[in-house]
């Protein structure tokens, strides 16, 4: 067997995360396949994070924690790896979400990327042009991590409004769809999230220029992310919050109340995706 690459704790959070994971299943003397057969992933997997050449998921780093027998020792690189995940430009805005006391968005053509399942955000990732296997894992990490937000004592309030046309899109299939509209229903149910359609019949063009989220910060000025093809735009410049906001408004001016979308997501579900 060919000796172990020598990895430099210092190229990044993955390495340094590999490192540590080396040194403390060494120090319990288990080998790779012992450990994997303890975490219920596979031993080839562990070798790849040992390495260094793949981004872990937070549930791998969670279950090697437990079965070593540690207190955070690996976690805590957890948010210095998601970061990293993230595409550059993007990680201003990670800064921004994760301070925000409430989060507007409007989404005219995918489910909110805080909404959405692990299976949607691969398929949505994997579509795109020049997309290696690598690099669309490592993006669905870094979204999933995303998410974690919901699960503090005191999550931001997120009011999502999307498109009617987003339940109805086939992305990844049956299965897939009806999953993620599955967990919309489960996620509406969150004291702190409220999801509300604007229905085709209603005709509004308000939104149709594409994507945005208004995160409100405690005592900053409020600030809105705008999402493009290529690399989205960041602003707290009060003419951009003012009209972002003022398209916000006219969007949500059509959108059916909360209780009523949500039984437009079930029956969705129910007649479309089961």
């Amino acid at each position: 067997m060919p000796a172990a690459r020598e990895l430099d704790p210092n190229a990044g959070p993955v390495a340094l995360l590999g490192f540590e994971l080396r040194k403390f299943r060494l120090a319990a003397k288990w080998s790779q396949e012992q450990l994997a057969e303890k975490i219920n992933f596979s031993a080839s997997l562990v070798g790849f994070i040992e390495r260094g050449d793949r981004v872990p998921r937070r549930d791998f780093i969670e279950r090697c924690e437990e079965v070593l027998g540690l207190n955070g020792e690996l976690l805590r690189l957890w948010p210095r790896i998601s970061l990293e995940s993230s595409p550059r430009w993007f990680r201003p805005w990670l800064e921004i979400e994760a301070e925000a006391r409430t989060l507007r968005t409007w989404q005219p053509a995918l489910i909110p990327g805080l909404l959405q399942t692990e299976e949607y955000i691969r398929t949505t990732y994997s579509g795109e042009p020049g997309m290696a296997r690598e690099k669309c894992e490592e993006l669905v990490v870094a979204r999933l991590s995303r998410q974690t937000i919901f699960d503090r004592s005191i999550p931001p309030i997120f009011w999502a409004v999307i498109d009617e046309t987003v339940l109805w899109r086939p992305l990844g299939g049956r299965e897939v769809m009806r999953r993620q509209l599955e967990h919309l229903l489960e996620m509406s149910n969150h004291p702190f999230v409220t999801i509300q359609v604007v229905p085709l019949a209603s005709g509004s063009t308000a939104g149709l220029a594409g994507a945005f989220v208004i995160a409100q910060l405690p005592s900053q000025p409020d600030t809105v992310y705008v999402d493009s093809p290529a690399k989205g735009y960041v602003s707290d410049h009060a003419a951009d919050v003012a009209a972002v906001n003022d398209r916000y408004e006219a969007v949500r001016a059509h959108a059916l109340p909360a209780h009523v979308s949500v039984e437009l997501i079930r029956e969705t579900m129910v007649n479309r995706w089961t």
